[in-house]
């Protein structure tokens, strides 16, 4: 009887202590995210390196992500692959798809798209956005898996429907070309729209293109050359072009109400 309490206190003492300890790594972690939301590197980095070490794959992670970016230190891909490795053999899905872009790339390590599909895979299968993308991309263009629209629309679907908006663009283009779904413009417009209003590029310019010719939606000049403005505004030259080019079918008081709309339209989604 007497040894069974003895028992019971030790390892209720030991659970006490495992618990206190966790509470302190975690509070320690929450300590670094903040210095690096701050912009304050040298002391996430520090901090990271410490929980790191200690074996914290979210710490291991966010160290080898920080050598990845330069931040707060040298950038070192190296490095960076290092320290992603430690956090894939605990299944952290974060390590294990930028070590599948440092793989799909050739940063630090010999490009392999093997394993940098496998990576995503797996990083995949834990409903992460980034790596269903990138997988989505790898059966797109069939590297490191054979060629597939079919398995590229799931999985960009899947990453689409968490907000990624390069799979939602990607996810229109497959609807518009006809690649592994049966092809329907408005379905493309429908999700370039949905990557449009998250300021994707490409998607503003390819929406624009549809409201031009009137594939998918109602044709209008104006609408388009709203898009094909937005989509200049962030950089994408050749919207510039398009944008040019349907000037020649409109009024100057009508390029006039288009520059109108893109002024509303980013007043409406000004963060």
């Amino acid at each position: 009887m007497h040894n069974t309490i003895t028992v019971n206190l030790f390892r209720l003492l030991l659970a006490v202590i495992f618990f206190a300890m966790s509470a302190g790594a975690q509070a320690d972690l929450q300590d670094a995210t903040e210095a690096y939301e701050k912009g304050n590197y040298p002391a996430a980095l520090k901090e990271f390196r410490r929980l790191a070490v200690s074996g914290d794959a979210t710490a291991q992670y966010n160290l080898g992500m920080m050598y990845h970016k330069g931040q707060g230190v040298a950038q070192d891909f190296k490095e960076a692959a290092v320290w992603y490795r430690y956090a894939v053999k605990q299944g952290d899905a974060d390590a294990l798809n930028s070590l599948g872009i440092l793989y799909q790339y050739g940063e630090g390590i010999s490009r392999d798209y093997d394993e940098a599909a496998s990576l995503y895979h797996r990083a995949a299968g834990q409903g992460h956005a980034g790596a269903q993308f990138n997988l989505g991309q790898m059966y797109h263009n069939g590297k490191g898996v054979p060629q597939n629209y079919k398995e590229a629309a799931w999985w960009y679907r899947k990453a689409a429907a968490q907000g990624s908006a390069m799979a939602q663009y990607n996810l229109g283009v497959l609807y518009a070309n006809g690649q592994g779904l049966p092809q329907d413009f408005k379905e493309a417009a429908s999700w370039y729209l949905k990557a449009a209003e998250q300021k994707n590029a490409k998607a503003q310019h390819s929406l624009g293109l549809m409201y031009e010719s009137g594939q998918g939606v109602p044709q209008d000049w104006l609408q388009a050359h709203m898009w094909y403005n937005l989509a200049a505004g962030e950089g994408y030259e050749t919207a510039e072009r398009s944008r040019r080019s349907v000037e020649y079918k409109l009024a100057a008081v009508q390029i006039e109400q288009a520059q109108a709309l893109a002024r509303k339209w980013l007043a409406e989604h000004a963060k």
